[in-house]
């Protein structure tokens, strides 16, 4: 039995080209762990020295999960372990950058998601986070994001996009300011209205309701 010429080189090429985005997203990854950690011990040190008493956390939830607490947000940094390729239809697709190389278009992907604090220290389990932004890295560290406003509308050239310490401190800071900016709204009228004789005999039990930045609202993309 021998195997094919062309299965071996499918096989090698490939998981080789996977297992060089992986490395790559996950020493992207680290880069955001170190500079959003030393973001927030800035925040900590203007904090003392102005005498602020606005609360900044960073805590580490593993290899692949990592999550800073500010005010009343908290922002959770998240890698896939997998290895993902654009959509065909996806713009990314069309660029010269891709069409050069179509092994450029795979790409590893690191979440970045908005919860409400209170969510976590009432531990209301069906409050809803929201994706801000999903940052796609490539084999030679090139990136690119999809995301709400300040994130999606300012890191979208994947041709000439580089991971370095500079850009994401860029990109932490833009999820910051992004996440301050969105703000809690009280839901419609008509989708609280209406609350059972469990709920209140429970005194609104933290698990049976829910609360969320846009509760009731649609949550698009950004177009402003």
């Amino acid at each position: 039995m021998e195997l094919k010429q062309s299965l071996k080189d499918l096989v090698f090429t490939k998981s080789l080209l996977k297992q060089q985005v992986y490395n790559s997203t996950k020493e992207t990854f680290e880069i955001f762990r170190s500079t959003t950690r030393e973001l927030i011990d800035l925040f900590k040190q203007e904090r003392q020295q102005n005498g602020k008493d606005v609360r900044f956390e960073f805590t580490d939830r593993g290899d692949f999960e990592f999550e800073v607490k500010f005010g009343g947000d908290v922002l959770v940094f998240m890698m896939h372990t997998n290895v993902f390729e654009f959509s065909r239809n996806h713009e990314v697709m069309k660029t010269p950058y891709i069409r050069e190389n179509p092994n450029r278009s795979f790409c590893g992907v690191i979440h970045i998601y908005n919860f409400l604090a209170d969510s976590f220290l009432y531990q209301r389990d069906n409050d809803l986070g929201y994706m801000i932004g999903r940052v796609f890295v490539n084999a030679e560290k090139h990136y690119f994001i999809e995301g709400k406003r300040e994130l999606g509308m300012l890191y979208n050239n994947f041709n000439n996009s580089l991971i370095s310490s500079e850009t994401v401190q860029n990109i932490v800071e833009s999820a910051i300011e992004y996440t301050t900016n969105f703000d809690l709204l009280t839901p419609p009228y008509d989708e609280v209205k209406l609350v059972s004789v469990g709920e209140m005999r429970t005194n609104f039990d933290k698990k049976s309701l829910v609360t969320g930045k846009r509760l009731g609202f649609h949550f698009q993309a950004d177009t402003d």
